[in-house]
């Protein structure tokens, strides 16, 4: 399996806009972090993307990736989901809906939010196409068959909203979390790859910070973990060369194999 971290930002990006700090004016492309999303590639070849970002057109030609099989919903924040458009050119070269998983919540949400993609009865113009989009609700805990691998929902709470980290084989991957619970680690523990969003040092009232990130992957006890949705507050070789060891800040653009 393999996991492309196609963006790794928080939901301002880096740089953000109207900031002139020496971490939005870094040369390091490292540094650079668009909204955060990602790709695996199964074993069997299927890719599943994690998320639709905002920029999410630019973060697939990059990456080389013109194939999708079915995506994996999160939460319906904009960050995370209103790059769903960009869908259209996969679609449009498919003979059936694209698969969309997440929780009945957010998936209720996006219909309402782009209802074009989801009801047959919306056809687009002769001559045109729109993005074309199957929504498959998970429950809480449970797991699906999602192409060729098994995928479990791992609900954790992000202020107000429950966000899905999702357990893929060897992967847990988990954004926007504010806390993981006791049930969540009970799913996640015996991951090889843990994926974990790490906002700022300073305690926040909705996102993991970087004390509490680590202490979570302590708890899973991965053999490697990276961290994601970051903010401008570091430089990434700073953050790298302070981190424990198995513990490293993903990149946008970053591939691995789990």
């Amino acid at each position: 399996m393999r996991l492309t971290f196609l963006g790794t930002g928080t939901s301002f990006g880096v740089p953000q806009l109207g900031c002139a700090c020496e971490v939005c004016r870094s040369r390091d492309p490292r540094d650079q972090r668009t909204r955060v999303g990602a790709a695996i590639e199964t074993d069997g070849g299927a890719v599943l993307l994690i998320d639709t970002p905002p920029e999410l057109r630019l973060q697939l030609v990059r990456a080389h990736i013109d194939r999708v099989d079915a995506v994996l919903f999160t939460h319906m924040h904009a960050d995370h989901t209103h790059g769903i458009d960009d869908l259209r050119a996969i679609t449009a070269r498919r003979d059936v809906h694209l698969p969309m998983y997440g929780a009945r919540e957010t998936l209720d949400d996006l219909a309402r939010k782009f209802s074009y993609i989801f009801d047959d009865r919306i056809q687009p113009l002769p001559g045109t196409t729109k993005p074309q989009g199957r929504a498959i609700p998970v429950a809480p805990g449970a797991s699906v068959r999602v192409a060729d691998v098994d995928v479990t929902a791992v609900p954790v709470p992000h202020g107000a909203v429950t966000v899905f980290g999702y357990r893929i084989g060897p992967l847990a991957y988990v954004t926007d979390a504010k806390s993981v619970p006791a049930e969540a680690l009970s799913l996640l523990r015996g991951a090889r790859v843990l994926v974990i969003n790490a906002l700022f040092r300073r305690p926040h009232p909705s996102h993991l910070s970087l004390s509490e990130a680590l202490d979570v992957a302590l708890a899973v006890g991965a053999d490697r973990t990276y961290l994601t949705h970051l903010t401008h507050d570091n430089f990434h070789a700073d953050l790298e060369a302070e981190l424990p060891a198995g513990v490293a800040p993903a990149f946008d653009g970053l591939t691995i194999t789990v």
